[in-house]
């Protein structure tokens, strides 16, 4: 007995000295590469995020910097950025100030209405644009200044500073419905929006629309290698910001350096191919402890952390906190920067059922969203692919909105959704269908959100198990 015991202590006093002989084994250059090749995916998911999907528009479509490239139609799968809404008309802007000050023109809400969110670089918000914006409504041009303007600002603009020279307006065309006239509408609307460089004020060029849809616009996370070719990218055309000073040597150690060409030998790409794939892992795995969420004792929660809204909101003001962590969080899951959430539209997520299973395409769900929801427009709930966060590919549908044709409700005004690879006899209208061969989630959007969302008066509740 003692014998066993005193073997048993033995082993317990060697393996930690074994370990520290491995690790001491390792040159320490290569444990720096690793640990900061993760803090840098971490750091720079949002950056990456809008680069990829830049990327996707430039060698998918002739489109370019500050023009508009559009969906002619709700996208369908073949749109593979991260959580698009397949009920409005999306138009999106690449938009490059870097040879001088842009103007963003939205048109007055009189037969349609924008959703709009004009975000730099990093996707920090520096306006939203519409009835929820700051025109209210009443349109307006968006002036877009680079970094660094000293000139005099003209009159009758409202005014945007950016810290970079790139960033990204989205643009949401809202739809009464998915019939073919209201499509038509919305996207003839869309097509209101001007863009032109200041110095053209006076009589602006015509603005060059590129409709995306029907082509595979995949700007999905890839979690290798590439992610860094990304990030070199930024750090060549942006200038560095002051928050974010202390990841210039950080970059350097991969190789990342400004006015230096990124050219990683094979075994740099396979050591940030493993780190990129543990940032994935670490991120996959906050997302999956889930967020606050919006009411106690149901699964759904808002689809961005609170630190991560109070610091988009007022620009990383706050000296003493930086949410890098939730910013990359909620940058694996969609895109673009809000400025005001919770006015033009809301959002919740859940990626469990009631029983707190993740969501499996192979079996069936239902979700009762209860009568009288509490939206100016309309709701809808969308299913996405677990693992990429996009439209799950080769469906031929992806969502259940308010707005959608034949979408019956209970004799209580309630309506059922139905999730699962085959839908319920009759209920094709309410049904979403999945992959029963890949894990999914739900988001479910709120557009024109009102008080009893945000007093909980109205709630909506978990996503059950169903039979069919």
């Amino acid at each position: 007995m003692i014998k066993a015991l005193l073997a048993t202590l033995a082993l317990i006093c060697v393996a930690p000295l074994a370990l520290a002989q491995d690790l001491a084994s390792e040159a320490p250059e290569k444990r720096a590469i690793e640990r900061r090749a993760v803090e840098a995916v971490v750091w720079g998911m949002p950056a990456v995020n809008a680069d990829l999907m830049l990327q996707a528009m430039l060698a998918t479509t002739t489109a370019k910097a500050n023009e508009i490239v559009y969906w002619s139609r709700p996208v369908n799968w073949t749109n593979q950025t991260l959580t698009p809404n397949p009920d409005s008309i999306y138009l999106m802007s690449f938009w490059n100030v870097k040879d001088g000050p842009l103007v963003i023109e939205i048109p007055p809400a009189d037969g349609g209405s924008i959703a709009g969110n004009i975000a730099d670089a990093w996707q920090m918000p520096l306006e939203d644009a519409g009835p929820y914006g700051a025109d209210e409504g009443k349109g307006g041009k968006y002036l877009i200044l680079p970094p660094g303007y000293q000139s005099e600002r003209p009159e009758g603009y409202i005014v945007l500073r950016s810290d970079t020279f790139s960033g990204f307006a989205l643009l949401r065309s809202n739809l009464a419905s998915h019939s073919d006239a209201d499509i038509e509408k919305s996207v003839a609307y869309g097509k209101r929006v001007k863009i032109y460089p200041l110095s053209q004020a006076a009589n602006p060029p015509e603005t060059r629309f590129t409709d995306a849809y029907g082509v595979m616009f995949d700007s999905t996370i890839p979690y290798d290698a590439r992610f860094f070719d990304s990030l070199d990218r930024i750090v060549q055309k942006e200038p560095w910001l002051e928050r974010d000073r202390a990841m210039i040597d950080q970059l350097r150690t991969l190789g990342i350096e400004k006015g230096k060409r990124f050219q990683p030998d094979q075994a740099m790409r396979d050591a940030l191919d493993m780190a990129a794939k543990e940032a994935h892992s670490l991120l996959s795995a906050r997302y999956d402890n889930g967020f606050p969420v919006i009411n106690e004792g149901i699964r759904w929660f808002p689809a961005a952390m609170p630190e991560m809204v109070k610091a988009a909101s007022t620009g990383y003001a706050d000296p003493n906190a930086y949410a890098i962590d939730a910013r990359a969080v909620t940058y694996t899951l969609g895109f673009t920067g809000i400025k005001r959430l919770g006015t033009a539209q809301f959002y919740l997520m859940v990626n469990k059922d009631k029983d707190g299973d993740a969501f499996d395409g192979g079996r069936s769900y239902r979700l009762t969203v209860p009568a009288n929801a509490p939206v100016k427009q309309y709701w809808s709930v969308t299913v996405y692919d677990r693992e990429t966060h996009a439209l799950v590919r080769d469906m031929p549908k992806a969502s259940v909105a308010s707005i959608g044709a034949g979408v019956q409700k209970n004799p209580d005004g309630s309506v059922d959704v139905f999730f699962g690879s085959r839908s319920p006899p009759g209920k094709e209208a309410n049904w979403v269908p999945t992959d029963p061969n890949r894990t999914f989630e739900l988001l479910f959007r709120l557009y024109g959100p009102e008080k009893p969302l945000f007093d909980k008066s109205w709630k909506l509740p978990d996503v059950e198990k169903a039979t069919q």
